[in-house]
């Protein structure tokens, strides 16, 4: 059987605080938003502007990272793949969410405006893998 990819990388801005629950198995799963941005220039030499959404989930240790270390507006990389799933609600419609499932997270920029860091003595201004 031929081998597929499905991975995934963004650059963004978180768009909400990561949401953190837990399964009934006591597994933590934190979502939240991240939005990106493209510019060009179209063919009447103006100027635009994309916006694209991405949900993100996160599971394990990494959901609990992303809980304290992010907040809304910070700048983030992450890395995983497209997952699809599909429920039915209490009418009986179908939906269905495209999100991405993170296993790689990076805080880019300066991490000493985030709420969540009370001694800046401990962080400096690189970025911060996990």
């Amino acid at each position: 059987m031929a081998r597929g990819l499905n991975k995934v990388m963004i650059i963004g801005t978180l768009g909400r605080d990561p949401e953190l629950r837990y399964t009934p198995s006591g597994r933590p799963v934190a979502s939240f938003s991240v939005a990106t941005s493209r510019t060009w220039t179209s063919s009447d030499g103006e100027r635009r502007e994309e916006t694209e959404w991405f949900n993100v989930v996160a599971w394990g240790n990494l959901a609990e990272i992303c809980k304290s270390h992010l907040n809304k507006s910070q700048q983030v990389y992450v890395e995983g793949r497209l997952q699809t799933r599909g429920w039915e609600d209490e009418n009986g419609t179908r939906h269905y969410r495209t999100e991405l499932v993170a296993n790689e997270m990076i805080l880019l920029g300066d991490r000493r405006t985030s709420h969540e860091y009370d001694d800046a003595a401990d962080y400096d201004n690189e970025d911060y893998a996990f």
